[in-house]
């Protein structure tokens, strides 16, 4: 499933790599890796509690300006707590984990003053976000454990702080990720927040050009 959201990045990098390094900007192309934590709101912290969470993704400069498409794989971990057993199921799963594979597209722009940026961005995606289940055998005291896959469709804004430290930059990432469908007939909504590197590719593509 991982690569599967990883490929829509790859296909994109290729498609725009050209274009990006014709242009004349200090922030052609960046990837990027954050870590952090994923928070939990409103009713989603009924069944989620936070967990240590990751995000990959790339920043690809448009145009002369600050403008820049910024997609984003977000692989956060929470713990869940179910509140009512999944169709089939009669026990309720306590300090599972659940893990998020979620693809964002959004368009963003970035203001650069000396070693500093600051930048915003929104936009939209979907992907799954895996629940655990149990099913327990009574008569052979098995415990069988799945995964229940929950599909949704996000949408996703926020904004960072970066500093340049020369061949990339650190920053500081905030945004707020609402679900539009339910998990537990409950809405889904977070707020990421992490912190991370963002390595200059420009510099790498223009040794290999």
């Amino acid at each position: 499933m991982k690569l599967k959201l990883l490929t829509p990045l790859l296909l994109l990098v290729t498609m725009v790599s050209t274009k990006v390094m014709a242009q004349n900007r200090p922030d052609k192309l960046y990837s990027m890796s954050g870590i952090g934590f994923a928070f939990p709101m409103g009713e989603t912290s009924d069944y989620f509690k936070p967990k240590f969470s990751t995000s990959l993704g790339l920043n690809l400069g448009l145009g002369e300006g600050g403008l820049f498409l910024y997609p984003k794989v977000s692989l956060h971990a929470f713990t869940f707590n179910q509140i009512t057993p999944d169709a089939g199921y009669t026990y309720t799963i306590q300090k599972g984990r659940a893990t998020t594979y979620l693809l964002n597209v959004a368009l963003g722009y970035r203001k650069i003053v000396n070693k500093w940026a600051f930048y915003g961005f929104a936009g939209a995606g979907g992907g799954i976000i895996l629940t655990p289940q149990a099913a327990v055998n009574a008569s052979t005291l098995q415990v069988t454990l799945d995964n229940k896959s929950n599909g949704l469709g996000i949408a996703e804004g926020g904004g960072g702080i970066e500093y340049n430290i020369g061949g990339a930059n650190l920053f500081v990432e905030a945004s707020y990720m609402y679900g539009f469908s339910k998990i537990q007939n409950r809405a889904f909504n977070t707020v990421p927040i992490s912190i991370g590197i963002k390595p200059n590719l420009s510099k790498l593509l223009n040794k290999l050009k």
